[in-house]
């Protein structure tokens, strides 16, 4: 048998396709640069893979500056507006303030109680010694009661004082948010775990404000505001930022 034969079919040499037609029958060659089809090819990352070149999104990295955050174990979320943090400490000031009258309602009860219990010396005659007798045990009666009006304001202000560090402290430690921040929605977190900030940082948080206001009140301020000052778009105050905290929408 021979394969020159023009008879012989297999004898024959296979035909090439027209130029640029691939013609049936014929495998497809991919156009220059793509992998074959099942085969990611050398270079190319394959399914789930991060693509060559790019790096990963570290947690706490803003996405286009666009007001959300990656926070590690939460995702993709929202950074709290200063528009909601006002709100909710407002809240939390109308919460505290109704504490502070009831405390201060207190005092003053006692404080008029301690007042009218002063003995009165006007329908004694001056001339007589019992007028001396009686002003003696007034002006005793009148200096306990300032001490007690005193020590019962002093120790409102101290209970008002660690019932707001309570308040403050450890709600933020343990639930992430005080009542304000509950029913506007925030939460209060770690920026590298997405955890809650625990005893060590709601206690830095609150802490550093509370030193700012022995100055009149100014510092405290200025501690409140210092998110506006945050030019890295997380809104990060200077309390957060030494608790390594972050406020975000829940």
């Amino acid at each position: 048998m021979s394969f020159g034969d023009p008879n012989n079919p297999y004898g024959q040499q296979p035909q090439q396709p027209p130029q640029g037609q691939p013609g049936y029958g014929y495998p497809q060659q991919a156009p220059q640069g793509v992998p074959p089809q099942g085969q990611p090819g050398y270079g190319y990352p394959q399914q789930g893979q991060q693509p060559y070149g790019v790096p990963p999104q570290a947690p706490g990295t803003l996405q286009a500056n666009n007001g959300y955050i990656n926070v590690a174990g939460l995702g993709t979320v929202q950074v709290a507006t200063m528009g909601r943090r006002f709100g909710a400490r407002v809240i939390d000031g109308l919460i505290i303030g109704v504490l502070y009258f009831i405390l201060s309602s207190v005092v003053f009860a006692g404080a008029f109680g301690a007042a009218s219990d002063i003995k009165d010396c006007s329908g004694i005659d001056p001339l007589s010694p019992d007028y001396s007798t009686c002003l003696n045990e007034a002006s005793a009666q009148a200096g306990e009661a300032a001490g007690g009006i005193f020590a019962a304001f002093f120790g409102g202000l101290l209970i008002l004082g660690l019932a707001t560090l309570l308040y403050e402290w450890l709600m933020i430690a343990f639930v992430g948010a005080t009542v304000g921040k509950m029913a506007l929605g925030l939460k209060v977190v770690k920026e590298n775990t997405g955890q809650v900030p625990g005893i060590g940082g709601g206690f830095i948080r609150w802490i550093i404000p509370m030193v700012g206001s022995v100055l009149c009140g100014i510092g405290q301020l200025l501690v409140y505001l210092s998110p506006f000052f945050d030019n890295s778009g997380k809104l990060q105050g200077w309390h957060d930022r030494a608790a390594g905290t972050i406020v975000v929408k829940k």
